[in-house]
């Protein structure tokens, strides 16, 4: 945002007269408060794999990212359609896999995919659906260009994050909201709790019983797993709360067990079932996956989805998208080399300090390598790792990201941003709550906006068309 509305665009427009009349010192005292009031709230998340104190608060910037109606339109769509193909996608491959006959995607893909879960062959979740709750991380390159950056078809989190700026920014900045036609995004917890309601086994009574399954309060997003149990209404339970009793999964109540319909579950595959999956695992429920497997509960998302946020099938999703609905990708992929293939990996080694290598089940800003940014021992180390396990690997441009403005101690500054809109999916139909979680890099030039790695979050408005 510039000084002048001439160089403005058209959705902040409103916002930038507003901040031209505000005084520079009232505008840094809100930004305090509002620091407060995650603070008293307890926003916070865990970091891992660090000496310092664990628990952090997340850093919060009051300039809101604003999006116009047009521009949300568009997105929508583009999501739409690719969380459709990442459904259709997963049905096949875990049934006839016609993608891979069709000579689409390598078999190998799949077959040597750490995520790829062969318990999950000819199973069909509850009402088809398998990624019940999916985040899209956005990036803008130019005025009409975004980008998907990644899939997050797992466990997607950060959408207590967007309910609580949004809440904060409603109780610090009320005129704003009746200066501009934002679209609410308070709904998410009534459209989430319904749309899993929606997801239940075949037999469940017209209210079905649901929960949340956390790893506990050690978890790095703890927060989010009570915040969305209390939004919701319903319990939040961990494994030792759980047992299998008569074929149906039940919790443990002051009134004895209680039969689960739906588990929204926070906790990995790996970890989910010590009968079927890890036998060490203390944080899962023996047996659930035989449940699950029989259609006496609906896991949220279905174990096994992570195949479809893996960065090396992220490479094919255009073709994914094309071969499951028959038209072309309305949002673009990154252009993404595949470390695994030999001409990839030596255009990869030979431009290390101009590109972005990341792992492929990398999450969090972690394992990967911001060649611009690496010094040379960084890079010279990444490269010895990249020789050692190349299909461990993808390597992406280093992107021109668009820049949206936070306050600092000397004004306004641009910072690089991401999107990440949260999509619910039930036999239903599809929900996307307009806006989402942008991240924000709060360090000048840094292109990584994970909050483990420094980044901070803002507001997303989404305007009425």
């Amino acid at each position: 945002m510039a000084q002048s509305q001439a160089f403005t665009r058209p959705p902040y427009q409103n916002l930038d007269t507003w901040i031209q009349g505000e005084d520079p010192a009232r505008l840094k005292k809100k930004q305090r408060e509002a620091e407060e009031i995650f603070r008293l709230t307890g926003i916070t998340f865990n970091v891992y794999g660090r000496a310092e104190a664990d628990e952090r608060l997340i850093p919060f910037d009051i300039i809101p990212r604003i999006i116009s109606g047009r521009e949300w339109s568009k997105l929508s769509r583009g999501i739409e359609q690719r969380v459709r193909a990442i459904n259709a996608f997963l049905h096949d491959i875990y049934h006839r896999q016609e993608i891979i006959r069709a000579g689409r995607l390598p078999i190998e893909m799949v077959a040597q995919n750490a995520a790829f879960l062969p318990q999950m062959i000819g199973v069909t979740p509850p009402g088809g659906v398998y990624t019940h709750i999916v985040g899209v991380d956005l990036v803008r390159t130019g005025d009409d260009d975004f980008y998907v950056l990644e899939d997050n078809a797992r466990t997607p989190s950060g959408v207590s994050y967007m309910l609580e700026n949004r809440e904060t920014m409603l109780q610090m900045f009320p005129e704003l909201f009746s200066q501009n036609r934002v679209q609410p995004v308070s709904t998410y917890p009534k459209n989430l709790h319904r749309s899993l309601c929606a997801s239940a086994p075949a037999g469940a009574d017209s209210n079905p019983v649901v929960a949340v399954l956390t790893p506990g309060i050690y978890n790095s997003a703890y927060y989010e797993h009570a915040f969305l149990a209390d939004k919701m209404g319903v319990e939040l339970v961990e494994g030792h709360d759980l047992r299998v009793v008569d074929g149906r999964v039940c919790m443990r109540t002051t009134r004895g067990y209680k039969a689960i319909d739906v588990l929204y579950r926070r906790v990995d595959d790996d970890f989910l079932d010590p009968l079927n999956f890890r036998p060490d695992s203390t944080l899962g429920i023996p047996g659930i996956f035989d449940v699950f497997r029989s259609g006496g509960i609906t896991i949220a998302n279905a174990p096994g989805t992570g195949v479809a946020d893996d960065k090396a099938i992220y490479s094919y999703m255009p073709d994914i998208v094309e071969f499951y609905t028959g038209e072309k990708a309305i949002l673009q992929n990154v252009p993404t080399w595949r470390c695994g293939e030999p001409d990839a990996l030596a255009y990869v080694l030979d431009n290390l300090a101009d590109i972005v290598v990341k792992e492929v089940h990398g999450s969090g800003g972690y394992g990967m390598l911001i060649g611009p940014t690496a010094s040379k021992k960084e890079i010279a180390a990444f490269r010895d790792k990249l020789l050692a396990k190349p299909e461990n690997y993808i390597a992406q441009p280093t992107l021109s990201l668009s820049t949206v403005p936070i306050l600092t101690k000397a004004g306004l500054a641009p910072r690089h941003v991401d999107l990440r809109p949260y999509v619910l999916v039930s036999p239903e139909g599809v929900t996307i709550t307009p806006g989402g979680l942008t991240r924000v890099a709060l360090k000048k030039g840094s292109l990584v906006v994970n909050s483990s790695q420094g980044g901070g979050t803002k507001d997303t408005w989404v305007l009425e068309e």
